[in-house]
């Protein structure tokens, strides 16, 4: 029954990647959040982003080196503190270098939920590749319900590059996750940050990724700042 059922899933998700995806919409989807965001003191409060995922929202560079003010995380609250002067933000980062998805559920509890995110970002697919689609899809799926029942919002992040990875062959492993975020983003009504498809554009340009790269696996921060380019678009 299980095998059948992750069956259907993927065909599903096959055909919705063919016919392309219907997005949350952007302007409303943080509309709360946005409200928030303007209150000026003493009526405002504290809003909590928290970033669960792996090395890259970490702000690991070239490994060991860390750079987090570099990292997507850091430069979208720059870019919120000049939308939003009067905001009062927190940006907290339960990532960890090397880790997946199912080790990222199994904390999830402990390390996210005790932050009581407003909206939490999750990022994993690029390490995922090591546990394979029905694992990281199940423990993905965890996570999305257990924050959506605490009335948080979810926005979920496809993969980075990896320069082994040609992200212009059609289902490359990258791909894969990517569409499987995407079934998952539509099947919960939640929103998507579809990092793959910035810099697989960029290479259908015919750019150069290493550019965007501190390593094979890891943005530099040009590349960083493509993907906080993209997660403002939702404030």
């Amino acid at each position: 029954m299980k095998k059948i059922l992750y069956t259907v899933f993927f065909v599903s998700l096959s055909l919705i990647c063919q016919k392309g995806y219907t997005q949350v919409n952007s302007s409303t989807y943080l509309e709360v959040i946005k409200t928030a965001l303007k209150e000026k003191w003493p009526k405002n409060r504290t809003i909590n982003l928290v970033f669960h995922g792996h090395s890259v929202p970490s702000g690991y560079f070239q490994t060991p080196e860390v750079r987090r003010m570099d990292a997507y995380p850091f430069l979208v609250l720059h870019t919120l503190d000049g939308k939003y002067p009067n905001a009062v933000v927190n940006v907290i980062t339960t990532s960890i270098g090397g880790e997946n998805s199912e080790q990222g559920q199994k904390r999830f509890e402990k390390d996210v939920l005790i932050h009581r995110p407003d909206v939490l970002f999750i990022d994993y697919a690029l390490n995922d590749r090591n546990i394979g689609l029905e694992r990281s899809g199940a423990a993905m799926e965890k996570m999305i319900v257990t924050a959506l029942e605490q009335g948080i919002k979810v926005i979920l992040l496809t993969p980075s590059p990896d320069l082994a990875v040609n992200l212009l062959l059609p289902d490359n492993t990258l791909e894969l996750y990517r569409n499987q975020l995407v079934a998952l983003s539509e099947k919960y009504n939640i929103a998507l940050v579809d990092s793959y498809q910035v810099f697989k554009r960029l290479k259908a340009e015919e750019q150069e990724l290493k550019d965007y790269m501190a390593q094979s696996n890891h943005p530099n921060k040009k590349g960083h700042q493509l993907i906080a380019d993209e997660i403002m678009r939702w404030f």
